[in-house]
């Protein structure tokens, strides 16, 4: 549950107290006596990054790095955020009021890492987690109400997405997925379109028929749309989704420590473009978005598709299958060529499509390619000021040659080596548009809380997104 935001015009001694700032010599707190002011000063010029203080209540005193790089301060200040919001829970203080000694953004991105940091997920558990931030005061002129309004529409969104991600397969089959989806839409004002097998099968959508050959559960693909009267684009922007709610990796089975065993979370693109269009609709951003989500898991059962086999896929392309784990850039590929009949401005595809991001970019960047220079250098600039940073990296030629196949048009594997490019080159071909590939493996789950990213699913990629459409045009 959200805390509610209220602007305050005045501070009070009675509750919990938080501040950023640059430089400690401008501290001033009116309830503060001079030596409690000079200790804190002390310990903050110590290159200590904050310093909680109780009197009574809690008072906490971030300090934000010097530099001229501003999405390095921003990030400061969400950090400082999170610190905040584990010294609220550890003392269950559920009150907080906040004020600010630096730029004004910063205090939008100080209050963004407080309310990240407030998610949990204990749906399962019987002990829940009881602790919730009820209020937060904002005690600073430039911040205005609809900044904080849209801030938390969107970190309701990013929830959203930590959510689904965290969701097990006994409940999120792709059936149930584009149930969720519609109560987003129907929540947020955008429109959900779902094709059960039927039509899949009828619109001959041969990669995502092969991929859910081995399930019991039927696969669904759907279309999201957020078209507002007052869009400034005249083609849509379409965000494509991989949506495998489970992947065994087929009868290429994969191994379970650290691999199958978190294999829940191979729809985080899929959770990320829902709630990317939950956002954008919530906030009312004037811009023309569809959403193209490919949903099934991956099973090895005794009608499972198999190495070897070849695919025609909706394109009229024909696959021959050398490896069922890399079931990803099948699903995607009859969306990316589905989404040609939109004639779209740009399309952006995500997904924890391959293990090889991770080894390139650990969990502190996506890995991006693409065939707009333009657009995807704004898409960084997004990712800087989100710190949802991306890694671009080439889509040279040479990486499609292992891509060729002796008895069908492509394989679907490639080489061991660059194998991120080369699935990047095998959706390429499926491509006509300005279009833009994010491989989102290594940030999309944790196995550990990092600041205001929680361990389980994080929401990476919404507040990336969210911020490029909030720009674009």
């Amino acid at each position: 549950m959200q805390p509610v935001v209220t602007k305050i015009t005045e501070l009070t001694e009675k509750i919990s107290t938080a501040t950023i700032l640059s430089n400690p010599d401008k501290l001033s707190l009116s309830f503060l006596a001079e030596n409690e002011i000079s200790y804190v000063k002390k310990k903050l010029e110590k290159e200590n990054e904050c310093v909680v203080y109780k009197y009574p209540e809690i008072l906490f005193f971030g300090k934000i790095r010097d530099t001229n790089e501003t999405h390095l301060r921003l990030q400061a200040a969400r950090l400082a955020g999170s610190k905040l919001f584990d010294a609220l829970k550890s003392e269950k203080t559920e009150s907080v009021q906040l004020l600010n000694f630096c730029e004004p953004e910063l205090m939008v991105a100080f209050l963004e890492g407080l309310l990240l940091s407030g998610y949990s997920f204990s749906k399962y558990k019987k002990e829940k987690d009881d602790f919730t931030l009820k209020e937060v005061f904002i005690f600073d002129q430039e911040t205005t109400s609809k900044q904080t309004n849209e801030l938390l529409n969107l970190t309701q969104a990013v929830f959203f997405a930590r959510d689904l991600v965290n969701e097990p397969l006994s409940f999120l089959t792709a059936t149930q997925f584009s149930e969720e989806m519609e109560k987003l839409g129907e929540d947020a004002g955008f429109s959900v379109e779902v094709f059960n097998k039927q039509k899949i099968q009828s619109l001959k959508m041969g990669g995502l028929i092969a991929v859910n050959k081995g399930s019991i559960d039927p696969p669904t693909f759907n279309i999201l749309e957020w078209k507002p009267e007052n869009a400034t684009n005249k083609k849509p922007v379409i965000l494509v989704g991989k949506g495998v709610v489970y992947d065994t990796g087929g009868l290429s089975l994969k191994p379970t420590p650290k691999s199958m065993d978190y294999m829940k979370s191979d729809m985080a693109g899929a959770a990320t473009v829902v709630s990317t269009l939950y956002a954008t609709a919530k906030n009312k951003l004037p811009v023309h978005v569809i959403g193209l989500i490919p949903a099934t898991d991956n099973r090895p059962d005794g009608n499972a598709y198999v190495p070897g086999d070849v695919i025609t896929m909706f394109d009229g392309t024909t696959v021959e299958i050398k490896n069922t784990d890399a079931e990803g850039r099948l699903i995607l590929a009859d969306a990316l060529s589905y989404a040609k009949k939109y004639s779209p401005e740009l399309v952006i595809n995500i997904a924890t499509l391959t293990g090889a991001a991770e080894i390139v970019a650990g969990s502190h960047g996506t890995i991006g390619m693409g065939n707009t220079k333009e657009k995807m250098e704004k898409l960084k600039e997004a990712g800087e000021e989100t710190y949802e940073r991306i890694v671009e990296v080439p889509l040279w030629e040479e990486y499609g040659k292992p891509l060729k196949s002796a008895i069908a048009d492509l394989n679907n594997l490639g080489a061991r080596e660059a194998q991120s490019t080369i699935a990047g080159k095998f959706l390429e071909h499926f491509t006509s548009y300005d279009w833009i590939h994010l491989d989102s493996a290594g940030v999309s789950f944790l196995f550990e809380k990092d600041g205001y990213r929680p361990a389980g699913g994080t929401g990476q990629g919404v507040r990336l997104l969210y911020n490029f459409l909030k720009k674009f045009n």
